[in-house]
């Protein structure tokens, strides 16, 4: 329904309601509505635990190079400063 216009969306979505409450279905819609609403939570969430772990992924690497980078310096001046 991606191509179809708002208002025959609305038109759709409200026999949809209508359909559902003249069936007395009430207590399917408002568990597809839970469960819409927890699968929405639940990417949004995993979205962001993909996000974070990316930046701890990224922090990971700068800290390795970091340690690279003052290993190499450690050394070198640890046998410079010797005497």
């Amino acid at each position: 329904m991606a191509g179809c216009s708002q208002p025959f969306q609305r038109v759709i979505m409200s026999d949809l309601i209508r359909i559902f409450t003249e069936r007395g279905d009430l207590a399917h819609l408002a568990l597809l509505l839970w469960a819409l609403a927890a699968s929405a939570a639940f990417l949004l969430t995993l979205r962001e635990l993909a996000a974070a772990s990316r930046r701890f992924d990224e922090f990971i690497r700068q800290l390795a190079r970091f340690n690279r980078k003052a290993t190499g310096r450690r050394s070198l001046s640890h046998f410079i400063s010797e005497d």
